[in-house]
Parts: C-alpha cells; structure tokens; sequence
C-alpha cells in the first residue's frame, strides 16, 4: 500500500522509488504482485507518467486512510516506550527564512527531540509535498493549496529601506508619490516571472504601488546585498534588515507607512499531523516564531 500510494502521489515509479529508497526494479515488483492479489488494474502507465485507473483511485483514498492510521498506531506503541518523537522528519521552507531564523536555533530542536532526523530542503520554488515525500513546510504569504492544512504562526513584518550612500547621493523620500523619482530593487516570482508590487498600509488602507524595478532579483537574501551595495530603495523582511538597521549599514525611510505583513504558515498534509515527529516540529516553529518581535 505504501508503494502504490506514493507511485500515486509521485505520478512516477522512478521517483516513488526515490523517495522510499528502493532500486526502481522492487516498486515494479510490488505493484504487479498487488494488482495480482487485487485482480485489478490500479495504474495506467504511459512514457511520461502514471496516473491511476478509477479502481486505482478508490483504491489510493482508502490506502491513504488505512496507512495514516498503521502510521499513528505504530507512532503511539514507539512513544510508550521513549515519550519522545522519533524517525526522520522531511521540511521544506525558503532560504532566508532558514538562514536567518530557523537554522541558528536548529541546535535547540536538536536538543529537545535528539532521535528526530532530519531532512531539511531549502530552496524558493514551491515543492509538492506529496509528490516529493516531504512532511511539512514553511510557507511566506496567503495558503493558496486546499491539499493542504496551514497552520498559522506568524506575520512577517516588512521595511522599506536604503543604504545611506544611496539616500545621501538622491536624498529621502517623505511620501509615496516621491518613489517615482528613485531607484527600486523589486523582488519577482521565480515561479512566475512576476515583479511583485510593493504595498504601504495608509491609514486602514493598503496603498499598492506599481514598482518600476531598476534591478530585479528572485531571492530574498540578494534583495537585502543589493540594498547594501546602494543599487536603490528595497522592501524587506524587517528580521532581515534588523542588524543592518540597528548599526546603520541601512536606513529605514517612510516608516510611517510601512508594508502590510504577510502570514507565515507551516504546511502539511492532514495524515501528516498524527505523527509526533510533526507535531513536535510544528510547536517548535510556532513558539520560534512566536518569540521574534519582526514576525507578531
């Protein structure tokens, strides 16, 4: 069952075989032996990908089920014996998140859960959880999978910002209007290809701004180095900019208008939740999060 539920989810032998590491030649083995005990037809195999049959799709809803409830039952009797969670845990999540709040704490999830292994992919592009066996992830901005549970734990605050070599060579903006006349660095989807607008919260209002980009980069991290290095005004995450700011490597401008927040979730498919090894990853984000001042 739980060969076939992830050929499913993969909608590939090859990287099902992957992600349970097994030799490509077993997960065959074992789907024809299934098919043969069940007298059915599960998948349909064609040179680009597998997908289910009808009888395949019946019958990957109840191994889900089924598999969900061996995995808590299995989970419960460990933790009779240790209290603690255990196995390996697979998180996705971007890169500067990683880097500039979740890895230099890692050592105290370590600490706390020392038998939880993980697997820890850090990239911007959006992985498919279930197709990539992964348990849970760290999503920035509104959930948009209804696959998936998000569970909230954070609002990420945002600055706008400049080097004071750039504000001393084409001065201070005072108010949004005066943007128009300087440099921007925008951030845009590597997904998508889509420049994003940078917005202010005005009063009760969000006021979006069609930012004109002089430089434009995909990562969050190189948004931050191309402020520094002056190349124009930037919007940032303020746990990013934080240290910059505090010794004056950037200066803050329109702080009274400054960028709506945006939710930071951690994700995870609902069979996931009744694993220990989540739930203890997940209060630990959450109380991780909850105890930095840039993301309430």
């Amino acid at each position: 069952m739980t060969v076939f539920a992830r050929i499913v989810e993969a909608r590939s032998f090859s990287k099902a075989a992957e992600t349970l590491n097994l030799p490509r030649s077993a997960v065959t083995a074992t789907v024809q032996r299934l098919e043969s005990h069940l007298q059915a037809k599960l998948l349909q195999r064609t040179t680009r990908r597998v997908s289910p049959t009808p009888e395949g799709e019946e019958y990957y809803r109840r191994c889900v089920e089924i598999l969900a409830a061996v995995e808590s039952a299995d989970e419960a009797m460990r933790q009779l014996g240790t209290q603690r969670p255990r196995g390996l845990l697979r998180v996705d999540m971007p890169g500067a998140l990683a880097r500039n709040v979740v890895l230099p704490r890692l050592g105290e999830l370590r600490a706390a859960y020392p038998e939880i292994e993980l697997m820890l992919s850090i990239s911007n592009r959006v992985a498919d959880l279930a197709q990539e066996g992964i348990d849970c992830a760290l999503r920035v901005g509104q959930p948009h999978d209804s696959t998936l549970v998000a569970r909230p734990i954070g609002q990420m605050r945002f600055v706008t910002c400049a080097s004071p070599e750039y504000l001393a060579r084409r001065g201070t903006p005072r108010s949004i209007a005066e943007l128009a006349g300087h440099d921007l660095v925008v951030y845009f989807s590597g997904r998508t290809g889509r420049p994003l607008d940078w917005d202010f919260v005005v009063g009760n209002e969000v006021v979006k701004v069609d930012a004109k980009a002089t430089v434009s980069v995909n990562d969050a991290d190189a948004n931050v180095l191309c402020g520094l290095a002056g190349c124009g005004l930037i919007q940032a995450g303020a746990y990013q900019v934080r240290d910059h700011l505090a010794h004056g490597r950037l200066v803050e401008v329109l702080a009274q208008s400054r960028p709506a927040p945006m939710p930071v979730s951690l994700m995870y498919r609902d069979s996931r939740l009744a694993a220990p090894k989540v739930r203890a990853f997940s209060q630990w984000v959450l109380e991780l999060f909850g105890a930095d001042p840039d993301f309430n």
